[in-house]
């Protein structure tokens, strides 16, 4: 278990790496089709992709957060 302190790094890891999984796969499904070695090409972009990802996600987060707090009408 880690210390709450690290929820917003560990919730960016996790968002970050589902995500470019997800996109990853859908892309080089698209890009070379059901072929032979299709995971393993899929794993390599994956890995790119989240070593980009990350990053982003933990300098865009509190912008996003901070972009909705000034959407939403505070509850009463």
């Amino acid at each position: 278990m880690f210390p709450a302190r690290f929820a917003p790094v560990l919730f960016g890891l996790i968002l970050s790496g589902l995500m470019s999984c997800m996109v990853s796969g859908i892309s080089t499904l698209r890009a070379i089709g059901p072929a032979a070695g299709f995971f393993g090409q899929w794993m390599t972009s994956w890995a790119v992709s989240w070593s980009i990802a990350f990053p982003v996600v933990l300098v865009v987060a509190p912008i996003t957060r901070r972009i909705v707090g000034l959407l939403i009408r505070p509850a009463r």
